[in-house]
């Protein structure tokens, strides 16, 4: 089972991540999603609030990637996962009481990404690129 490491969430907790998805029809989407944070040691979660192109091409069967980049620091790692959505639970309970402490509007969902892959963003003809043992 692939694990993040505590060098991981802190780029995660500290930078901006984008998202990735593809539509059915191959059109790559593409943006930030500022409520990206850890869930666990594997997995990732944020709060949907659009519910547009990113969520349908969830349902549509699209993998996520997911890049987070320290850009001072020249270092960031791309994490590649199955999401799931979810309308109630405990992950949407968590969803919701992270958009109260940090004053977001109510999410309409909550999104985990399962971490099957990681990879590095680090530059460098041995480092750029390449997938990540993290466990």
């Amino acid at each position: 089972m692939i694990k993040l490491t505590d060098h991981m969430k802190a780029i995660l907790a500290q930078q901006l991540p984008i998202q990735a998805t593809c539509s059915k029809d191959g059109l790559p989407d593409i943006g930030p999603k500022r409520s990206l944070r850890t869930y666990d040691d594997s997995t990732l979660i944020y709060n949907e609030n659009t519910a547009g192109q990113t969520l349908q091409n969830i349902r549509d069967g699209s993998k996520i990637a997911v890049a987070v980049i320290a850009r001072e620091a020249l270092e960031g790692y791309r994490f590649v996962g199955r999401p799931e959505v979810f309308s109630e639970g405990e992950p949407f309970e968590q969803a919701v009481a992270y958009a109260e402490e940090k004053g977001y509007k109510p999410p309409k969902f909550a999104v985990l990404v399962h971490i099957e892959d990681i990879y590095t963003l680090a530059p460098g003809p041995t480092t750029a690129g390449k997938k990540v043992t993290a466990t």
